[in-house]
């Protein structure tokens, strides 16, 4: 597993070192929308290129948000540039996430944020990293000092009401919700305890692979809108530390 780690860590470099070169000239990419509030450039899949050539060999599977997927037993399961849009429009969140999926069972994550020069990452059995020092986050004292994070849907996505009601719940017993617009770095601001905790719904694989690692490593609690409800089948994610997770998960199931 620990090869399985480098290999993914130095994926992520080096589609880090790519994208860091198109950061400091994006007003000239060639962008689409693919729906509304939806785009991809050629730094999207530039990355994606290059995190294949590194990570992919014979027999293994991929899933890639803008590559497609192979089957395999042994899949990778990437983002090249989770938070396009905050990329494109300058705002320094934004990240590359690599999983690795076994036998169905998410065993890998490496979530980097270039701009800030931070590799969080995880294995399972190994604990969750940043930079190489393990994270073991402590909750605040109470859901009134928790600040969670989330994401709000955009275009036509049509539970738009369910996550404003979501809010309404949520908002006014807490220190507060951010919506930053990359949820590979919200599950791994989850995992290193920037954030107390995490939801939102009809996510991608490739959205939250690698921080489902990330946090069920660091200890976190890991759900979808039920308890047998499992994140990466579904795409519904609550996750928090396990003594901010039942009120979290009270508020957002009601």
């Amino acid at each position: 597993m620990k090869d399985d780690l480098n290999r993914a860590e130095q994926a992520a470099r080096a589609a880090g070192v790519a994208l860091m070169a198109h950061w400091g000239a994006r007003d000239r990419l060639d962008v689409q929308a693919k729906r509304r509030g939806d785009y991809v450039s050629q730094a999207d899949a530039e990355a994606e290129q290059i995190l294949r050539q590194h990570l992919l060999r014979p027999g293994e599977g991929w899933l890639g948000e803008e590559s497609g997927s192979l089957p395999g037993a042994r899949r990778w399961i990437v983002d090249p540039l989770d938070g396009t849009t905050n990329f494109l429009r300058g705002i320094g969140h934004w990240a590359v996430s690599v999983a690795l999926e076994d036998q169905g069972r998410l065993v890998l994550g490496v979530v980097l944020d270039p701009v800030k020069d931070e590799m969080f990452s995880a294995h399972q059995g190994g604990g969750a990293h940043l930079n190489g020092q393990r994270l073991d986050p402590a909750p605040p004292q109470g859901f009134d000092a928790a600040l969670f994070g989330t994401g709000l849907p955009f275009g036509d996505m049509p539970h738009i009401d369910d996550h404003a009601d979501d809010l309404r719940r949520v908002l006014p017993q807490t220190a507060g919700v951010r919506r930053m617009g990359a949820a590979a770095l919200d599950l791994a601001y989850v995992a290193a305890g920037r954030l107390d905790g995490f939801w939102e719904r009809r996510l991608r694989p490739w959205d939250i692979a690698a921080g489902l690692v990330l946090l069920r490593e660091a200890g976190c609690r890991v759900e979808g809108w039920t308890a047998e409800d499992r994140p990466e089948d579904s795409g519904n994610v609550i996750a928090a530390p396990a003594p901010l997770f039942a009120m979290l998960a009270g508020a957002i199931r009601r």
